[in-house]
């Protein structure tokens, strides 16, 4: 029993002093030794002065110098032989020193009174999972063959971690554990141990580990810190698959139009070089694409290859097909592994494995915009698709041309086989292909007529298009045209003048306006020709011609086309320029103010009408009247009523004429006194009429009083006014007539026949305002002589 009893009290006592007794620090820390965040059990009496006390306080300072610093975070440490140094507490103040301050400094502004520093790290561990026995190419997220080896390296900043401890090899040690496929952990793979003790490197790795016999599948590898270890942060996860490393080739298509291009990806051994081979032997074959990675050297012009693969066993390369290329069915083989010069490995078994890639035939299509039909001159687009060559090669054929075809731009024969004189076009990536084919930009220019526009997969002409691939629209081109019209044959003067036409053919330069009159040619005593713009649909319109001080007659005007090459009369000073034989503008006609504005008219058009220029023109005649405005009678308007005044003008149609009807008696009255007369005004329109421009304006007379009235048409633009007069009489109420009643009248007894005196006629209103009054006196009398 007593040694029972005195068994249990050693038992507390024991207790008892392990609760008392600090534990064990892991690593001691001296003056500018490196401490990493997550490390427990740090003894820093080496680094605070342990003399002065068992407490004190890390600074950081966010500026410093030899005397001063700002204080930019602190660390209370307690026990300077016991600190764990945690990410809380350090905060982002990393990679920097940390001056220590004992128990007995209070005020930390001078970093010289500091006992010692310590530089505080974040530690890093980055693990990686590298192919083969040496270099640095990654397989993480890739596949290995189980021929290949692989190794894991850790890449770190924790070199000082092992310094000041008593088992350095294990407290600095990381391990790298494994999940296989089925789930498991391992710390051996391949038969090499994966335990890494971190030196002062800047890295550190296992040995080449051989995946001979791994099962096939997906590992994930993660560095870790095993029990008795410093115990930091974890390294990254990194994952790789091991495969069979069986040889297998695969095409992206089955089958691809020719003029396109195709991938074949080869899987094999990692980091292994293999033959690639178009083994379908005729000439026009697809080739492999030069200058790729991985493409290690092009033989019998591309048909092969000796590939490498990558880390991850695999490898795709680019094959080109052309315009030449056979439609047919091709193999493309791969067969290895051989060595970097194509020969075989001693040893190793060669395996061969094939796909099969169809090339067929593309096509060609073109259409032409618009309706087919076009004006020398115009630009014509021709558009469309482009399967079996990257390049359309554009020609024409038609009445008189080279029976071969004739390039667009040029209109000079081609030769098939040759790209000269073919009009070539680049296909886009879509496909798709354009070109403007602008024939006012022609050095010559074919007949009106139709003709045939071919695209065609290669140079060749219409007699060589056999086993080409084209296609082809049909146009119909004319000759450009004018019509031109004045806004009238008669024009007042001073009114607008305007000339419209179409031009087709689209001019780029437009149309120019010949105007003559006596002693005028386009300008008074000088010549003057105007130009006139042509809009897209082929319209044009010129109002600049100002008749205000053009004198009355006749005018004659000529509207001069240049078609697509220009034009060929031209005005220098106040002489015009032919072109002549050479096609420059050069050859002098004449002197046109020097003649009679009619022959002057007439050596403009034999200019024109000459063999070497191809303007076409029209001719128009004007003639200039004085502005007129006629007014139609109007007659006697009953007080109160409703009427129209009329007339016709020699101004154009749209001008705006100002209508004024005013009482003869009209005068101021006084505030007092209401106005005993009316009057209203307003505007009328000319309107087009048959033979001759009319206008009309309605009256309203319910306030008309009786009297004579004036109208007043003027037109501001022409300067011209025209005055009439009407009157205004009272409206006389219609006497209904009395039925006669019969009296019986005795027979052969004579009767005396009365006499009805005859009732007189009402006068019309006089003159201003007394007469006015007087008619009405005389009107009211006859009422009296009626009642």
């Amino acid at each position: 029993m007593k040694s029972m009893t005195k068994l249990m009290v050693i038992a507390m006592v024991l207790a008892a002093a392990l609760v008392i007794a600090p534990a064990a620090a892991e690593r001691d820390v001296y003056d500018g030794d490196v401490i990493y965040v997550g490390e427990d059990n740090l003894n820093l009496n080496e680094v605070f002065d342990a003399s002065t006390g068992t407490a004190g306080t890390l600074v950081y300072y966010s500026s410093i110098s030899d005397t001063a610093g700002t204080v930019g975070r602190t660390i209370r440490v307690t026990n300077i032989t016991d600190l764990d140094l945690t990410a809380t507490a350090v905060g982002s103040a990393t990679g920097t020193s940390w001056y220590a301050f004992n128990s007995t400094i209070t005020d930390f502004r001078n970093p010289g009174n500091a006992a010692g520093t310590v530089l505080i790290e974040d530690p890093s561990a980055d693990l990686r999972v590298l192919l083969g026995k040496s270099g640095t190419t990654s397989v993480d997220g890739q596949d290995v063959t189980r021929a290949t080896k692989i190794r894991f390296r850790i890449n770190h900043n924790l070199g000082d971690l092992g310094n000041g401890t008593a088992d350095a090899a294990n407290y600095s040690v990381m391990e790298v554990r494994v999940t296989t496929p089925s789930g498991g952990t391992v710390t051996n793979l391949g038969g090499q141990p994966l335990r890494l003790p971190l030196s002062t490197n800047q890295w550190k790795q296992t040995n080449p580990i051989n995946l001979t016999g791994l099962p096939l599948g997906t590992y994930t590898a993660r560095a870790v810190w095993p029990s008795g270890s410093a115990d930091l942060t974890d390294s990254n996860a990194v994952t790789f698959n091991v495969v069979s490393g069986a040889v297998a080739i695969t095409s992206n298509k089955d089958n691809v139009v020719r003029n396109s291009d195709f991938a074949v990806t080869i899987t094999g051994e990692s980091e292994t070089h293999y033959w690639v081979n178009v083994t379908t032997n005729v000439d026009n074959r697809p080739m492999i694409a030069p200058n790729q990675v991985g493409v290690v050297d092009l033989v019998n012009n591309g048909t092969a290859a000796i590939v490498k693969t990558t880390a991850g066993g695999t490898r795709t390369i680019a094959l080109n097909t052309s315009a030449t290329t056979d439609a047919r069915t091709y193999t493309i083989e791969v067969r290895g592994p051989v060595d970097k010069n194509g020969t075989a490995i001693p040893d190793t078994t060669v395996r061969t494995e094939s796909v099969r890639v169809r090339v067929e035939e593309g096509a060609v299509t073109i259409t032409s915009s618009g309706t087919g039909v076009y004006y020398i001159g115009e630009e014509i687009t021709f558009s469309g698709t482009s399967t079996d060559n990257d390049t359309v090669y554009l020609f024409m054929t038609g009445p008189n041309l080279h029976g071969n075809g004739v390039g667009l731009e040029t209109l000079n024969p081609v030769t098939s086989g040759q790209e000269d004189n073919f009009t070539d076009v680049e296909v886009e990536g879509d496909d798709t292909w354009s070109y403007e084919w602008n024939t006012a930009m022609l050095n010559r220019f074919p007949d009106a007529g139709g003709y045939t526009v071919y695209a065609a997969a290669a140079p060749q002409g219409r007699n060589d298009l056999s086993g080409v691939k084209y296609a082809s629209t049909s146009i119909q081109l004319r000759s450009g045209f004018i019509t031109a019209t004045t806004s009238g044959a008669t024009v007042a003067r001073g009114d607008d003048l305007v000339i419209t036409g179409t031009a087709q053919g689209n001019p780029d330069d437009g149309v120019k306006i010949w105007v003559f009159g006596r002693n005028y040619y386009g300008d008074f005593g000088r010549l003057e020709v105007i130009n006139a713009n042509v809009e897209t649909d082929g319209t044009f319109e010129d109002d600049s011609l100002i008749t205000d001080n053009l004198a009355s007659g006749q005018y004659f005007v000529v509207v001069q086309h240049p078609m697509s090459g220009g034009f060929g009369v031209v005005a220098r000073g106040d002489s015009i320029y032919r072109l002549g034989a050479d096609g420059n503008p050069d050859v002098f006609v004449a002197n046109l103010v020097g003649l009679q504005a009619s022959e002057a008219a007439n050596a403009l058009i034999d200019a024109l009408d000459s063999p070497y220029v191809d303007d076409t023109y029209v001719k128009l005649t004007f003639v200039i009247e004085e502005a007129q405005i006629f007014i139609d009678a109007i007659g006697d308007k009953a007080a109160g009523s409703t009427f129209t005044i009329s007339g016709t003008t020699n101004l154009a149609v749209g001008n705006d004429l100002n209508i004024e009807v005013t009482s003869a008696a009209f005068q101021p009255t006084s505030k007092t006194e209401a106005s005993g007369f009316a009057s209203v005004a307003g505007t009328a329109e000319v309107q087009e009429g048959d033979g001759v421009n009319t206008w009309s304006f309605e009256v309203d007379g319910t306030s008309f009083k009786p009297d004579q009235y004036i109208v007043r048409v003027e037109s501001i633009d022409a300067d011209m006014t025209a005055t009439a007069n009407f009157n205004v009489v009272e409206e006389v109420p219609t006497t209904q007539p009395t039925t006669p009643v019969e009296t019986e009248t005795p027979e052969e007894t004579p009767t005396e026949t009365e006499t009805t005196e005859a009732t007189p006629t009402t006068q019309s209103p006089g003159f201003g305002a007394l007469l006015a009054l007087a008619g009405l006196g005389a009107v009211a009398f006859l009422v009296l002589r009626r009642d």
